[in-house]
């Protein structure tokens, strides 16, 4: 408990135009790693654009790890497919949670991360002061796959007793 900072909540909002594993769809769901953390969406079944919609939760101990999101097709009677994956950094975000941002206005964007070679997003993503919260809303474009996207939003939540950021 003491070396761990807080809670990360990823809401894995939806995929967009994943690609087809199966004979004419796939059957996603998303896998996130951050160091020996791991876990899953729910799967959407015949769906190229699901909607999970799943909120998953990450303790962070280390800042610093990229945390790394998996695409699979869920087959019944074989391994599962990979349908591509992502990896993101969340110290941009964790920099503006420590500025303690109380009584901005509401929608404020605090600041913006660019697409990048070094990141996955597929378009501007910002990080905006909402309903009393820092939110970081992501688009990431899935590596090694033909097509697809992942839409993504981080929360942070603070644990009594912890060591904060």
């Amino acid at each position: 408990m003491e070396n761990l900072l807080g809670l990360l909540r990823i809401h894995v909002e939806r995929g967009v135009n994943l690609a087809i594993r199966d004979v004419v769809s796939s059957d996603p769901y998303v896998v996130i790693k951050m160091g020996k953390q791991k876990l899953k969406t729910r799967v959407v079944y015949k769906n190229l654009n699901p909607e999970w919609n799943d909120d998953l939760t990450l303790s962070i101990s280390d800042p610093h790890a990229p945390v790394q999101l998996h695409v699979y097709d869920k087959d019944r009677f074989s391994l599962d497919d990979k349908m591509g994956d992502a990896e993101f950094v969340i110290g941009p975000f964790l920099e503006a949670v420590k500025m303690r941002l109380e009584g901005l206005p509401n929608n404020t964007i605090v600041t913006k991360v660019q697409p990048s070679r070094q990141n996955c997003l597929a378009e501007e993503s910002h990080i905006v002061w909402k309903d009393g919260k820092v939110v970081q809303n992501m688009v990431l474009r899935l590596k090694n796959v033909e097509c697809g996207e992942v839409e993504l939003q981080l929360h942070w939540i603070d644990i009594p007793g912890s060591r904060s950021i």
